[in-house]
């Protein structure tokens, strides 16, 4: 068999296919959790006066609900707000909810804290354990601490700095 100009032209042609393949793979795993394209000024007000407005694809919709339903509560503060607004963030937040599959918490519920659930977990074992007891970090709650572009969105890993 001759190896001819076109062989060399399809040789490169896969080689560049299965390079960029691998590489959309890899970029993939870095980023499960890609910059949100997703948002409700609502939201981004009202979630935000208080804490980072975490993005609504990091707990399932069941979640979401029951985080909304429980706003006078809302993790040792009252959070209430008008009706309308309720409606309008809780749809939000269900119609952009964690398409995944998420598991219950050991009591059976839906995790409503985004630090319960397993992917959590995982993608911060490594971390957890390097700020544990850092004063800057304070809780794992405290996304932007180490995500730089988590107020746009962004949690991927070339963003990260874990402070000292």
């Amino acid at each position: 068999m001759t190896f001819t100009v076109k062989h060399l032209f399809d040789v490169l042609a896969a080689a560049t296919l299965v390079f960029g393949m691998g590489m959309s793979a890899a970029q993939a795993d870095d980023d499960e959790m890609p910059k949100s394209k997703v948002n409700n000024p609502k939201w981004l007000a009202e979630c935000g006066a208080c804490h980072l407005a975490f993005p609504s694809r990091f707990l399932p919709a069941e979640s979401w609900r029951e985080v909304m339903s429980g706003l006078d509560k809302h993790f040792g503060s009252d959070a209430s707000l008008d009706d309308e607004s309720v409606r309008e963030i809780t749809a939000f937040l269900v119609d952009n909810a964690r398409r995944k599959k998420t598991s219950l918490t050991a009591s059976g519920k839906w995790p409503l804290r985004i630090t319960e659930t397993r992917w959590f977990r995982r993608e911060h074992a490594e971390a957890a354990s390097r700020v544990k007891n850092n004063p800057r970090v304070k809780s794992m709650a405290n996304c932007a601490i180490c995500h730089t572009q988590a107020d746009i969105g962004d949690y991927s890993e070339r963003n990260i700095q874990i402070p000292k």
